[in-house]
């Protein structure tokens, strides 16, 4: 068989679990997830046997830190795994949920109420929590999820997904509902893109050569996660300890996440102030620092940013800098080279905070805090299938709301239409 009618097979599977989620109950969907937690905190340590071998392998092929850093599963991200199943059982479930509705005059009644999207598939690199979190979600969603998740993190994928059928078996629930695509042939991306009728979304997440080709390619709706390069603007007014303190959180507390901060702006009239603190902090804690020629005249140390440092995911620990003279230059800056992720303004001046926020056009724009909070899990959601950065659909981390559409149900006595 080949693999493009392998993945067809399997997308009717999906297919067919979907058609039962759609009507199965809020008890039952949220069973599940419990059993699924409790599945992962028992299975911890051959969970973290997995996750060695992708590692190990990882590091012979030369992966960077950071990315070494996203794959890697300890104690903490498997128990905040669980926790997420968990909290997402807690949620209120969206299906049914009534959004709007009225009586014609002809007596017709039109209520508008929330439906599955059918069956999602998600395609992902390196990070193997997002299985667990993409299949929670899709699940109580109503949603037959299938995963596709990157060669680098295939032995952790695999076991987690093993436990989580599990638990799908184990609550009455078909395990078809969460499907794992094994197979590292490149092919079965563009199989899975095309499978018109069977999938009913793409929701791509990863470097942006894998965006560009799913968005290219595929003949089914793709919502984009699209890469994050994120923008701290520090203002004149800015408290600069509180600023120096979200700068350094942005940038070092998880460089390789897509919320993490690649740019620094900085007013001119607190660039002499705030950057030699600011890059003293960032150099200490190994940040490679690029710069434009009045930050390299305070910071000399700092190497030349170019044109294509501007708007780079770094993924790294490594930061460009730029002094701009405005807030106004600032929205100008990001406007031109961000990605419509997550940009942050550190200020006091509330005109200049309303400007930001009303000039900044992402997904998540924050006053006085660290785009790293930019998380479904942060958020309230639970866990996040991701954050996608288009406009129609969804926005933002995406949640069990953003999982879902609506339909109408018109309620009649026999009405004829003339």
């Amino acid at each position: 068989m080949g693999v493009h009618e392998e993945i067809r097979d399997l997308a009717r599977l999906a297919r067919g679990a979907a058609v039962e989620l759609a009507v199965a109950s809020s008890a039952l969907k949220d069973a599940a997830l419990l059993s699924m937690a409790d599945a992962i905190e028992a299975q911890a340590e051959p969970l973290k046997q997995a996750n060695t071998q992708d590692i190990a392998a990882g590091e012979a092929a030369g992966l960077s830190a950071a990315m070494i850093d996203r794959l890697r599963l300890t104690d903490k991200r498997i128990a905040a795994m669980a926790d997420g199943l968990r909290q997402v059982a807690a949620l209120p479930d969206p299906v049914g949920a009534l959004l709007g509705g009225a009586v014609r005059p002809n007596g017709l009644r039109i209520t508008k109420v929330r439906v599955p999207l059918g069956v999602v598939a998600i395609i992902y690199e390196s990070r193997p929590n997002v299985t667990a979190d993409a299949a929670a979600l899709c699940l109580k969603a109503g949603n037959a999820v299938i995963l596709r998740g990157g060669k680098e993190a295939l032995e952790s994928n695999t076991a987690i997904w093993r436990v989580l059928q599990g638990g799908l078996r184990s609550a009455g629930l078909p395990a078809d509902a969460v499907i794992l695509i094994e197979t590292t042939d490149r092919d079965a991306v563009d199989a899975l893109i095309t499978a018109d009728g069977l999938v009913d979304v793409i929701i791509p997440r990863g470097g942006e050569g894998l965006i560009r080709r799913v968005t290219e390619n595929a003949t089914i709706p793709v919502i984009k996660h699209y890469k994050g390069v994120c923008h701290v603007y520090v203002d004149v007014s800015a408290d600069l300890a509180m600023a120096e303190a979200i700068c350094v959180n942005a940038k070092c507390q998880r460089p390789g996440t897509c919320n993490a901060m690649e740019t620094l702006l900085v007013h001119e009239a607190a660039a002499e102030a705030f950057l030699p603190r600011v890059l003293k902090s960032l150099a200490d804690a190994g940040v490679e620092l690029r710069g434009c020629p009045r930050t390299r005249e305070l910071w000399p140390d700092a190497e030349p940013a170019s044109e294509a440092d501007w708007d780079a995911e770094y993924l790294d620990l490594i930061l460009a800098v730029r002094v701009v003279e405005s807030t106004q230059a600032a929205i100008g800056h990001i406007a031109r080279y961000g990605s419509a992720h997550s940009d942050a303004i550190v200020a006091t001046d509330i005109r200049q905070i309303e400007t930001f926020t009303r000039g900044v056009d992402s997904a998540a724009v924050f006053v006085n805090a660290s785009t790293r909070f930019t998380d479904g899990y942060e958020f309230g959601m639970g866990a996040e299938i991701g954050i996608s950065t288009d406009k129609l659909h969804a926005r933002g981390p995406m949640g069990l709301e953003e999982l879902t559409t609506y339909k109408y149900i018109v309620y009649g006595d026999g009405q004829l239409r003339g």
